[in-house]
């Protein structure tokens, strides 16, 4: 893809002016501070509808423009990107309207709540020159760097198995996570999660390529309320590997993956964090300890992304990857 509109130098100090639609959580705690370290971004602006919010970021990011409606920020000229942490079923619309204002969008995850959603989004960017990424931040730790040296390496031989699950237990009552209007549920919420490393341990299993598709899938879940509460998914791929995947949002906190070859194991503590720690690479009576450093997987992905406007690239995580989730996930529900 070609992407256009790129007629400012990238210098030493140029900086991508970044919006933000919505106060969530994950804007004022996680990617607002993030961007506010980064070194080639700017948080430059911030949109919500509650004025108590706007005053609220006023208050903690000092500087960044606040602007009363999402509509009005992406009409803002100075902005270049934007940061959506939406609920999942406002994605599409909010992605598409940014990239007909000329902004790259950097889309929380599920990118969509669907695949025909997805190319909606993905089309759009591709027509008005702008990039879309799926903000899955996981994918720019040390320890998925240290997972991807190991499956390259030929450590574990052939890839036959993987195993991950990830649950929490929530308890905010009015939580958009149990709306279905919405886009709530756990495949959504994490599911998703597992769906994309399976994903990329699959690639890596065939060489790296985004390619790798489940030719079967089977299903179950636990409903309540009209979502998820508990979603396990088993897929095979055309390589031989299996994937059985476990998800919840009404179970205590558990975040896991193991990775079975033909040579050896390799196990992995809380996949999707960026906490430091370890990983165990087991090779028949072998157990080596495999450090992992701690990091900002936040910044790293802001400046990345910004990086990828700067140098007209795609950033790290393509969308032949959110495609392929969304595909998944439509499969998977209807599996279900």
């Amino acid at each position: 893809m070609i992407l256009a509109g790129f007629t400012r130098m990238a210098g030493p100090t140029r900086k991508i002016r970044w919006g933000v639609l919505g106060y969530a959580r994950a804007a004022r705690e996680l990617v607002g501070p993030a961007l506010l370290r980064a070194a080639n971004a700017e948080f430059y602006a911030l949109a919500s509808r509650d004025e108590g919010k706007l005053a609220e970021c006023r208050s903690r990011f000092p500087g960044v423009r606040t602007h009363r409606s999402y509509d009005e920020l992406l009409r803002d000229p100075e902005v270049e990107a934007v940061y959506i942490p939406l609920p999942n079923a406002l994605h599409r619309e909010w992605t598409i309207r940014a990239a007909e204002q000329g902004k790259h969008v950097l889309c929380e995850k599920p990118i969509s709540l669907n695949a025909a959603e997805c190319r909606e989004m993905a089309s759009a960017c591709a027509a008005h020159g702008v990039i879309l990424m799926e903000a899955f931040m996981y994918r720019y730790t040390d320890r998925i760097q240290k997972v991807c040296e190991i499956l390259r390496s030929g450590a574990l031989g052939n890839i036959k198995f993987v195993e991950a699950s990830y649950s929490f237990l929530l308890a905010n009552p009015a939580s958009i996570k149990l709306k279905p209007e919405l886009g709530g549920g756990a495949l959504y919420d994490i599911g998703c999660y597992l769906l994309n490393f399976a994903g990329m341990v699959a690639d890596e299993a065939i060489g790296g390529a985004a390619e790798s598709r489940p030719d079967s899938v089977a299903a179950s879940a636990v409903r309540s309320g009209g979502i998820d509460e508990a979603f396990s998914a088993l897929l095979r791929y055309p390589s031989g590997l299996v994937a059985a995947l476990t998800c919840g949002i009404r179970a205590h906190k558990r975040m896991e993956a193991t990775i079975v070859g033909t040579e050896g194991v390799l196990e992995v503590p809380e996949p999707f964090s960026d906490a430091g720690g370890s990983l165990a690479l087991i090779r028949g009576d072998e157990r080596r300890e495999i450090p992992v450093a701690a990091c900002d997987r936040y910044r790293l992905e802001a400046e990345d992304f910004s990086a990828a406007i700067l140098e007209n690239r795609r950033p790290r995580l393509g969308l032949a990857e959110s495609l392929r989730n969304m595909e998944v996930i439509d499969r998977l529900f209807a599996a279900s």
